[in-house]
């Protein structure tokens, strides 16, 4: 074989197998997440859509978890604005809802509830977002807090739950966008379980009732 014709194979496997994955990862995402009670110390919640919010404050009121972190709060939003999206009385947004301005990005997000979780003593969360934007997130929560146990708790958009993704254009480009973010946080994980001992765990997920 000629080094050309195998440069080329090389390619031709690798895309197959990006594109294989990106099956894998649509089909995963777009999935009814199972709905299951769940406890933990406490709750994360990753800012992208007012539905996350509303639910992760549900969670709260429901008793499954202790105290809920609203993470990437815009700096413009104040507190007041905050607790108006979450639907929470004041008594328990003022007792138990920590607002995190920190972070700028998932990566941020990851960074910003581990601070929170160490400062807290927190070894079970559960996390909240989209579910297209959930494989990115336990990516880098892993590989922030290694020694923490997460609980995936997928909020499905209705925009896109009514589609049949592979035949909507719009659908498909938000998910290839979102699997084009998962790969390197995937491999940035891979890389870290390799450089250090993980321990880190994600239990099955604790499902949504809601859609955002």
């Amino acid at each position: 074989m000629t080094p050309r014709r195998f440069v080329i194979g090389f390619v031709g496997c690798a895309l197959s197998l990006v594109a294989f994955g990106f099956v894998l990862f649509a089909n995963a995402v777009m999935r009814e997440p199972e709905v299951q009670n769940v406890q933990a110390d406490a709750i994360v919640v990753l800012t992208g859509g007012q539905t996350r919010i509303t639910e992760a404050a549900r969670l709260l009121e429901d008793g499954r978890g202790q105290r809920l972190l609203i993470s990437g709060v815009n700096q413009k939003i104040g507190r007041s604005s905050l607790m108006k999206i979450s639907g929470l009385d004041e008594k328990i947004f003022t007792c138990c809802v920590d607002l995190g301005y920190a972070a700028l990005n998932t990566v941020g997000n990851a960074d910003e509830t581990r601070r929170w979780a160490d400062a807290l003593g927190y070894d079970r969360l559960i996390v909240v977002t989209a579910s297209y934007h959930m494989p990115r997130s336990l990516a880098e929560l892993q590989r922030a807090m290694p020694n923490i146990e997460l609980v995936p708790h997928p909020v499905a958009p209705d925009g896109l739950k009514r589609k049949v993704w592979w035949l909507d254009s719009s659908a498909m480009r938000l998910l290839a966008s979102e699997y084009i973010k998962f790969l390197p946080a995937a491999f940035r994980l891979v890389v870290a379980r390799g450089v250090s001992p993980w321990q880190g765990t994600v239990t099955a997920s604790s499902g949504a009732q809601r859609k955002s």
